[in-house]
Parts: C-alpha cells; structure tokens; sequence
C-alpha cells in the first residue's frame, strides 16, 4: 500500500473510483439504446476540445467537456434529422474532431502530438488537483442524472414511442443522456483515454448481464465491476509502469470472459431448478418465467 503515500496516485485512484462509478452508469442506457459506439464517437470529437484548450490556455478537462457536449448534441440532432446521409455526417463530425485535435494543439505554443498521449491512452502521473476538482463536479453531474432520472432514462431506452404515449419528453432525455454521455467522456480521459473510455462504458454492462437480467441488478454489477477494474488497473500500472488505460480495459475484458464462462453453468442450474419446481401437470410454455414473476426483468 506504500502507492498511498504519494500524492499523485492519490489523486489518480480518487479520479479512477468516479470513472468506474460514472462511465458504466451511463454505459447501461447506451447498451439498451444500441449505441454502445457513442461514446467512442464522442471520444473523437473530444480531441478537438482538447487541443483548443491548449491553444487558447484554458483547462484541456472544461473545453473537451463544452466540445464534447456541443458534439452529443450534434450526434443526436442528426440521428433525429439525418435520414440517410446521417452515417456520412457521423463519419464527418468524428474524424473532423481528431484532426481538429491534432491541428489546434501543434498551433498551440509548444504543443506536440505527444501532449495528446495522455488524453488519448491516459497516464497516471499527469492527474492534477485542477483535474480532480473537474472530475469530481462531472462526475457528481453524470451520478445525480443516472440515478435520479433513472426510470424516465430507462423507459426511453427500451421504447421511445411507448415512453412518448405515456407523455415522457423523449427528445429532452435523449439530449440529456447524450449530454451526460460526454460528460463521462472527459471525466474519463484522464484515467483511461479518449481512444478506450467507450469499452470501460459498454464491456462491464455487458458483462453484467452475464450474470443478471435485471436492470438494477445489472446496474449495480456493471458499477461493481468498473470501480473494482479501474482500482486494480490503477494499481498494476504503478507496479508494472503499464498504461493505465490499456490495463484497465484488458481487465475489463477479463472480467467479461470469467463472467461468460461462470454464465453458462448457472443457466442451465436455473433452468433445472425452474423445471422442479413446476407442477407436474403444466406445460412447460405455459410457465411463468421466475425472473418475470418476481418483476426482476423490469426492476428499476
């Protein structure tokens, strides 16, 4: 534990902690959404705020933040209006924010492509105080939205035009999760990095939902499971002196195929317990399912 005593890897396990409470809260709804690539999308964009930081000598964390927010806006608003040339704008808006990132920043004096390394892949030893101050007040944001707002978020990402009957305001929640999205993405860079903060917001849902198909439950895991991998890959990467990111996502993925493979055998351990317990007379279609029945498919 002697990693405590400096300051740094203080600093970076606080903004690790936020990162794997913020960026699978939010990941849950781009999954049920079919938008699991968002995020990598809005990683793209975030560059671009990045080197403008730079270049104008603002915060890099507060301009990726108003970048990448103008940007989910702008992903959403063409998925709404885009038809069938939305792909080609999308296509557009991502790769027009790298290159913008790598213009502003070697505009900027003394920027270089390698001041964009630890935004891009993450470091450890570049989390300052300011940084932290900026992660903890995003993070506060992303935290109060996907709990307190979770069943209106929750009812839209399963049906829009369902949640839009029941009198929902549909385009404001999926502004507000778009919003929320790019606001985990900064809060994220730093830790992680642009290029693979969209794997640490889909792989622990996913993996999650090996285990429970539950929304609260799988909440809750997908939560468990980032906190705890982005501690352990904090940690190895002061041990091994590995990239953060890389390591955190490595063992995301691990997490992922352990839970796959433990999946399998309590599958088929509930399918036999659910076929004792139905009455002998009963076909089997006509069972209720255990997790339906104790409203454990909708929990929110």
């Amino acid at each position: 534990m002697d990693f405590l005593n400096y300051a740094f890897m203080q600093r970076a396990l606080l903004a690790a902690v936020l990162v794997g409470i913020t960026a699978p809260a939010v990941g849950i709804y781009l999954v049920q959404r079919r938008q699991a690539l968002m995020g990598d999308g809005i990683g793209h964009v975030a560059m671009t705020g990045v080197g403008l930081g730079f270049l104008l000598s603002w915060s890099p964390v507060w301009m990726a933040t108003a970048v990448s927010v103008v940007g989910a806006v702008t992903m959403e608003l063409i998925r709404w209006y885009g038809r069938t040339r939305g792909d080609i704008a999308l296509a557009m808006l991502f790769y027009g924010g790298m290159a913008g990132g790598v213009m502003f920043i070697n505009l900027a004096p003394g920027g270089s492509n390698a001041n964009l390394t630890s935004y891009l892949f993450g470091s450890l030893s570049t989390v300052s105080e300011s940084d932290v101050t900026a992660i903890c007040l995003l993070a506060a944001f992303v935290v109060v939205v996907t709990l307190g707002l979770r069943r209106q978020l929750f009812a839209v990402s399963q049906d829009e035009e369902f949640a839009r009957v029941t009198g929902l305001p549909v385009r404001a929640l999926n502004l507000l999760t778009a919003i929320t999205a790019a606001v985990t993405v900064t809060v994220a860079m730093r830790v992680v990095g642009l290029l693979l903060v969209s794997a640490l917001m889909v792989v622990p849902v996913a993996a999650a939902q090996q285990l429970s198909r539950s929304f609260a439950a799988t909440f809750a895991i997908a939560v468990a499971i980032g906190v705890t991998v982005t501690i352990g890959g904090t940690v190895t990467s002061y041990y091994q002196d590995v990239p953060p990111g890389a390591t955190i996502v490595l063992l995301t993925i691990g997490a992922f195929i352990a839970l796959s493979v433990l999946a399998a055998p309590l599958a088929r351990r509930r399918a036999r317990a659910l076929a004792a317990a139905q009455p002998a007379g009963d076909p089997a279609e006509c069972a209720i399912p255990a997790t339906r029945a104790a409203g454990d498919e909708v929990g929110v």
